[in-house]
C-alpha cells in the first residue's frame, strides 16, 4: 500500500514525525511518499533531518508576503499533477492547516482517498480560531477516514452528521513526545541548561506562550498585564515568554515587560528546547492548541488563555482550566495553583485524556485493513 503525507508547518511535521516511522518500520506492507510544502523551511528541515527522514516532494510554495489563499493556489496547482503522476493509495495529511485543507483538495479532485490524522476538533465559532476552524470543518466533510484523538472529537462530528469511518484513535502528539524526548535528553539537555542557566532551580518556572490573532490587541494587553501582575506578587517565581516573532505579539510584549527583573522574554523555542522547557516548568500559560495537548503528558498543570478550546478534553479531565484574557483570572488562578499544592496535585496527575502513545499503530492497523 502506497501512502503520501502531505505537511508544511512545524506543528503537522512534529505530530507526523512518529507516523512516518512507523510506516517505515513496517516497510512490508506500507511504501512511504513524504511531501513537504516549504512553509516552515528550516524548521521542519531540520526536524526531518534529525530523524533521518528523506523529503521525496518538495512543492517550494513560498514567497514573500503571501496569504492563505496563494498558499491554497500554490498546493493546489503544484500538488494535484504529483498526486496524478504517483497515484498513492491513500493521502494523509495532518489537524487544520491551509496546507492540509490543500492537500485534501488536491487528493479529492484526483478521486485518491484521504485520511485526516486529528479530525473532529470543534469551538463551533468559525472566526475563532481563523482559518482554522473552516478547513477542519471542509477536510472532515471531505476525506474518507477521519482518526479523531478523542470521544468528544467523534461526537463533534456526529453533530454534523459525520458516522461513518470515524476512528478514536488518540493524538499522535503523544506519540510524538514518547519519540523525542529521548534524543532531546541524550543529545540537547546539556547545551540547554547552559543556554538557560539563569534559571533558578530552587524557583517555579512559568511557562507562557501566547500567540493567537483573537488575542491582539486589547486582550494581549490584559494577558501581559497578568505576566507582570504574577512575576510582582511572587518574587521567588521566574515566568519564560518566548517572544512570538509577529509584531502584533513582539512589539507589546517588550514594551509592556521590560524591566521585570523575574520575566525573561526570549527568542521563539524550537521544538527540542520547548519539550525540554515543559519538563523543566511548574505550570504552563498558553493560547496554543498544541501545548494544550502536549502539557498533561508531563504532568503539568496548565491556564488557557482563551475563552473557548476545540481541545475540551483536558478542561474536563481537569488537566487545565480556561481562564480567557482576563486579567483577574489570569492572576488568581495562577496564584491558586502556586500556592495550593493539593490543587496542583490534582490537576498534575489526570490520566492523559490525548491518549497513550499508541496512536500511530492504531491507525496505521487501519489503513492496512482498508
Amino acid at each position: 500500500m502506497k501512502i503520501l503525507v502531505v505537511f508544511g508547518t512545524r506543528p503537522e511535521a512534529i505530530k507526523f514525525l512518529p507516523l512516518i516511522q512507523a510506516i517505515k518500520e513496517r516497510h512490508t506492507s506500507f511504501s512511504l511518499q513524504v511531501c513537504t510544502t516549504g512553509q516552515h523551511r528550516e524548521l521542519v528541515d531540520q526536524l526531518l533531518a534529525d530523524f533521518e527522514i528523506r523529503q521525496d516532494h518538495d512543492l517550494d510554495i513560498m514567497r514573500p508576503n503571501q496569504t492563505s489563499v496563494d498558499i491554497m493556489e500554490s498546493t493546489l496547482r503544484k500538488l494535484t499533477p504529483l498526486l496524478l503522476k504517483e497515484r498513492p493509495d491513500w493521502v494523509l495529511v495532518q489537524g487544520d492547516t491551509t496546507s492540509a485543507l490543500a492537500g485534501t483538495l488536491a487528493a479529492f479532485y484526483s478521486q485518491i482517498r484521504v485520511g485526516h490524522v486529528e479530525a473532529g476538533l470543534r469551538t463551533w465559532n468559525k472566526a475563532a480560531p481563523f482559518p482554522e476552524e473552516i478547513n477542519r470543518v471542509l477536510i472532515d466533510h471531505t476525506c474518507d477516514y477521519r482518526f479523531a484523538p478523542t470521544e468528544i472529537n467523534r461526537e463533534n462530528l456526529k453533530k454534523e452528521g459525520i458516522e461513518k469511518d470515524v476512528y478514536v484513535v488518540g493524538n499522535t502528539i503523544v506519540d510524538a513526545i514518547h519519540t523525542v524526548l529521548p534524543l532531546v535528553e541524550k543529545k540537547f539537555a546539556g547545551s540547554f541548561e547552559s543556554k538557560y542557566s539563569f534559571l533558578d532551580a530552587e524557583k517555579k518556572l512559568i511557562l507562557a506562550t501566547t500567540h493567537r490573532r483573537e488575542n491582539f490587541g486589547k486582550p494581549l494587553l490584559n494577558i501581559l498585564g497578568a505576566f507582570k501582575q504574577i512575576a510582582h506578587t511572587h518574587r521567588d517565581v521566574q515566568l519564560v515568554l518566548p517572544v512570538h516573532p509577529n509584531p502584533a505579539v513582539s512589539t507589546v510584549a517588550r514594551e509592556q515587560l521590560k524591566g521585570v527583573p523575574n520575566i525573561f522574554l526570549v527568542d521563539p523555542l524550537g521544538y527540542y528546547e520547548f519539550l525540554w522547557m515543559m519538563k523543566r516548568c511548574y505550570l504552563l500559560l498558553t493560547d496554543s492548541g498544541g501545548v494544550q495537548e502536549e502539557a498533561p503528558t508531563f504532568g503539568k498543570p496548565l491556564l488557557v488563555l482563551r475563552e473557548t478550546t476545540e481541545r475540551g478534553e483536558g478542561v474536563a479531565a481537569g488537566a487545565a482550566k480556561l481562564v480567557g484574557a482576563s486579567c483577574d483570572k489570569i492572576v488568581g488562578e495562577t496564584t491558586y495553583l502556586l500556592k495550593d499544592t493539593s490543587s496542583y496535585d490534582a490537576m498534575s496527575k489526570v490520566p492523559n485524556p490525548y491518549g497513550d502513545g499508541t496512536s500511530c499503530k492504531q491507525i496505521l492497523d487501519l489503513l492496512e485493513k482498508s
